[in-house]
């Protein structure tokens, strides 16, 4: 959601189906957050490995980089003093980074959003029907072998399955 939350950003007008979200910004290093990082600091301040320290020097930098970025791209429609309070918000971490900004959250937040969709979107869109993706929420992955070895099973159930039950 980022990338697309970034575009939005950008734009002269926000415009958001009802149903749409966006997303905090804050920045990734690999597939951690940038503020996850940096809490490594606070809450294990001993024993840290140099690659560690290095990981958070980049961290630091790149939520700057981020809500620099975010204030200057804002700023052309909302006052100095918002676009850095949203920066700050959308890029430091606060939530998940797939948090979902509704519609009207980005409104309390004090972003330009509209639901006002010209019907010629929709019909655009209706052209491009998107495949009908049947996933489940939930995906049960057992995993063999952790605590093999030890009397323990690896998943719930029985140590030995019988794959004919009946027989």
């Amino acid at each position: 959601m980022s990338g697309g939350t970034l575009i939005a950003l950008a734009a002269d007008e926000i415009v958001m189906d009802r149903n749409a979200v966006l997303g905090p910004v804050d920045p990734q290093i690999g597939d951690v957050p940038a503020a996850s990082i940096l809490q490594v600091l606070k809450f294990k301040p001993q024993n840290i490995s140099d690659e560690t320290l290095i990981m958070a020097d980049i961290a630091a930098k790149t939520r700057i980089q981020v809500a620099s970025f975010i204030a200057d791209v804002l700023t052309k429609r909302l006052p100095r003093k918002k676009t850095e309070e949203l920066a700050v918000i959308l890029s430091e971490g606060r939530w998940t980074h797939d948090f979902p900004v509704t519609v009207q959250f980005a409104q309390q937040l004090g972003l330009p959003v509209t639901t006002q969709m010209p019907r010629i979107v929709y019909e655009l869109m209706d052209l491009y029907p998107q495949a009908n993706a049947r996933r489940p929420l939930v995906v049960y992955v057992p995993i063999r072998g952790f605590g093999e070895g030890k009397g323990e099973s690896a998943a719930p159930g029985p140590a030995n399955p019988n794959p004919n039950p009946g027989k």
